[in-house]
């Protein structure tokens, strides 16, 4: 039994330096002073922050695990200059490795020029190449990617949605051994900053991945994994519910919600809008997609609620944020709606009143900012809307969505606070939240004080900068000095 006395802790800005006792893997006591206790091991912070572990509610674990391993696209001004990047690669490889090569990165909705197979083509004919946007929701490929993947007959090469995701999942696919190694190199990374748990969204559900990991070892992070739709029969029959605890991994892996996407991306054009892209994405209805109808929706998420699933829908643009918040209060589910990030005025209220959370994606609205500005000309105030979903009353979560943004907490919180990231003016400081409020939404439970208290998982993480006293770019570089799960160190490095 491991017991650890923390003296000289800063748990808030303004409340005095306390003695926090860790018995196991809970927070045993809090106090000024603290009587003569027997433990482990004592750690005078000399005043250093002690808080709550950080989680990252939204990720794609095994894609951001492999983006080191893939051609990064995020540089390219231009499908020329992608193309650029393409050839560059292709002359430093092997010169006879006919494996595909895998791009990941881009963002096209600005470019001056479209993606196109022949401009592909034209730097790398002889093996396949797969380049994967950014936002996860499109793919360009060459002709021969397109004929190795059964779309021969496109004639841009650019995928969207199902198809593009069929085709990322097809050279994601790598050895078990591979991808766990991938995979503990990206937690120990997450430790690192302040990460003690994620709720992996990965398709079509990374449950026996992770049971597999931590049999192995793998125990750096909590992990709630998601189970997609197409794996939900198999879950009801093996008696899962979201929240239960998968025997064998010390209490660290739990079955997650049922996750399902309802409409596109933004970059892609593919987000479903009550009003028009001008210009709308070549080939899609100029108000985006709608993946699934609002009836299956609610059979979907009815099933989901009666086996006991809470419900996790990717809605973006504004119209299905709308369809999904009627399916919440249509079916009595719960869960919450993924990234949120237009939204109707008289929807933000709905949040709250139907008990919904809102996982949404900070670092997204800074990623973003110019392209919204371009495709929601005029709807921007309603976009990325975190204040006044707090002042709704509505739960506020936050996530990264990597590998759409790094899998990095404090950058999410910076983004929230501050609302911008380079020299340019926030966009749209009115929906800041403050540092307190982004901290509270970086953490489990979700509450709006993010001080620890009596009673709390022993998920903690020490810091060596003022968080509430930052400026902006100290905040998103946040140096961790240690990080602990359940009462075992996963991170310490400054303690």
């Amino acid at each position: 039994m491991t017991k650890v006395l923390f003296q000289r802790a800063r748990l808030t800005p303004r409340r005095p330096l306390q003695s926090v006792l860790i018995d196991t893997d809970r927070v045993a006591e809090i106090g000024a002073t603290m009587g003569p206790v027997d433990v482990s091991e004592v750690i005078d912070l000399g005043g250093r922050y002690l808080l709550r572990g950080l989680w990252d509610r939204h990720v794609h674990f095994d894609q951001w695990a492999q983006v080191a391993a893939r051609l990064d696209l995020s540089v390219a001004a231009s499908a020329l200059a992608a193309a650029g990047l393409v050839a560059a690669h292709a002359r430093a490889r092997q010169p006879n490795l006919r494996a595909p090569i895998v791009g990941y990165g881009f963002r096209d909705a600005l470019w001056p020029d479209a993606p196109d197979r022949g401009l592909l083509d034209s730097v790398a004919e002889a093996v396949p190449v797969v380049l994967i946007s950014a936002d996860l929701h499109s793919a360009w490929l060459n002709s021969a990617a397109l004929r190795r993947f059964g779309h021969a007959e496109l004639t841009a090469g650019l995928l969207r949605e199902d198809a593009a995701m069929q085709v990322i999942s097809e050279v994601g696919k790598v050895s078990d051994d591979t991808a766990d190694a991938w995979c503990r190199s990206a937690s120990r990374t997450a430790a690192s900053r302040g990460v003690v748990g994620v709720v992996d969204m990965e398709k079509p559900g990374p449950l026996e991945a992770w049971r597999r990991r931590m049999a192995g070892g793998d125990r750096l992070l909590r992990v709630a994994a998601s189970v997609w739709p197409e794996r939900l029969d198999a879950a009801i029959a093996g008696r899962l519910h979201t929240g239960d605890v998968i025997a064998g991994t010390s209490g660290l892996l739990t079955v997650g919600p049922m996750k399902v996407i309802i409409d596109g991306s933004l970059n892609t054009r593919t987000a479903w809008c009550h009003d028009a892209y001008a210009p709308p994405a070549e080939g899609v209805d100029e108000h985006g997609m709608l993946l699934v109808p609002a009836d299956e929706l609610a059979a979907l998420m009815l099933r989901a609620r009666d086996a006991g699933f809470e419900c996790a829908v990717h809605a973006i643009g504004d119209r299905a944020n709308a369809i999904a918040l009627d399916a919440f209060a249509g079916t009595g589910a719960r869960g919450s709606i993924e990234h949120a990030q237009l939204l109707d005025d008289a929807d933000v209220i709905r949040f709250a009143q139907t008990s919904v959370g809102a996982s949404v994606q900070p670092e997204h609205a800074l990623d973003d900012r110019d392209i919204a500005d371009r495709f929601w000309g005029g709807r921007t105030r309603r976009a990325f809307a975190f204040r006044a979903l707090l002042d709704a009353g509505a739960r506020l979560s936050f996530g990264s969505d990597a590998p759409v943004a790094p899998l990095d907490p404090w950058l999410g919180i910076a983004a929230a606070v501050h609302r911008s990231r380079d020299a340019r003016p926030p966009w749209h400081p009115e929906q800041e939240i403050t540092v307190a409020e982004a901290l509270a939404a970086s953490m489990v439970p979700t509450r709006r004080d993010p001080a620890l208290r009596s009673g709390d998982a022993a998920d903690l993480i020490v810091v060596d900068g003022d968080p509430f006293a930052d400026a902006p770019s100290a905040l998103r570089s946040m140096p961790v000095a240690a990080t602990m799960v359940g009462g075992s160190w996963t991170h310490r490095a400054g303690i």
